[in-house]
């Protein structure tokens, strides 16, 4: 795992807040900017656990989530049935991990965001260019 500093849980979740979940992490993470056609399309930036790492909480559950697939279908796009919102999915560079959407996070539980960019519309290029396998593993 590729993070700096002390590791808490933090809180998050949907705009409804029917899909709320837990997740390891520190106050400082490396978040990932993509612009495959979907991450592009939603101005998403996650950063990356092992799915160990990552729990749903309370009330949340299968009824009120919804995945979509394309490509490979190896990435998971989750999103909540009724606001549409996606605060966690598996991604096709990490599928034994859950990205994480940063605007997703309660507010002020982050202190520091690195954003590094993941060239998606080059998906092969990028994957091998950069350490994005490396942040689902545990360490």
């Amino acid at each position: 795992m590729m993070y700096l500093g002390t590791i808490d849980r933090r809180s998050g979740g949907c705009h409804c807040k029917r899909i709320r979940w837990q997740v390891e992490a520190p106050r400082h993470v490396v978040a990932w900017k993509c612009n495959c056609s979907d991450c592009f399309m939603r101005g998403n930036i996650h950063f990356i656990v092992p799915q160990s790492k990552f729990k749903l909480i309370g009330e949340s559950c299968e009824q009120w989530l919804t995945t979509y697939t394309f490509g490979s279908h190896t990435a998971k796009h989750t999103f909540c049935k009724i606001c549409g919102i996606t605060s966690f999915y598996i991604p096709r560079s990490n599928p034994d991990g859950i990205a994480v959407t940063v605007n997703c996070v309660d507010p002020g539980t982050l202190t520091h965001v690195e954003i590094r960019h993941f060239d998606g519309r080059n998906w092969d290029a990028s994957y091998e260019q950069t350490s994005i396998s490396s942040f689902s593993t545990l360490k």
